[in-house]
């Protein structure tokens, strides 16, 4: 009789995650860490994935370890933030300030609306996403 052969299956890894600070949702979220942590001079970083918006940030695991995870997200202010206005143009990326609403938002992305004007796709901490006017000629 032949003995049976026992063919051990790859295991698979379970995946961790943790809650950090989401830049393009402005809030705390959970993420999954993908692959390997990586040594460097900084120390040991490994890239997490947004479960919400999908995206992903390297991240410095032993700075997580070190202090807790509010101490490492940066907060915008008012003053940090450049005054919206209708009439000015304003990059994807930057910090703006709504008076009328009294809210801070980041923009993620123009589009050009069907009259042919400038759109701006802004996330509010407050107001959540929002659209505003760009440009604004008259």
């Amino acid at each position: 009789m032949k003995a049976a052969k026992t063919v051990k299956k790859p295991r698979k890894r379970k995946p961790k995650y943790i809650l950090l600070y989401s830049p393009s949702l402005m809030k705390d979220t959970k993420h999954e860490l993908i692959g390997e942590a990586v040594e460097s001079d900084a120390g040991r970083q490994q890239w997490a994935r947004c479960t919400v918006s999908h995206h992903s940030q390297l991240v410095n695991l032993d700075a997580l370890e070190a202090r807790d995870n509010h101490d490492i997200i940066i907060q915008f202010s008012k003053e940090d933030a450049i005054k919206y206005s209708p009439k000015n143009e304003y990059q994807v990326g930057d910090v703006i300030f709504h008076a009328a609403w009294d809210d801070i938002g980041i923009i993620r992305a123009k589009e050009v609306t069907s009259s042919g004007s400038n759109a701006l796709v802004v996330q509010f901490e407050k107001l959540k996403e929002k659209r505003l006017i760009e440009a604004l000629v008259r």
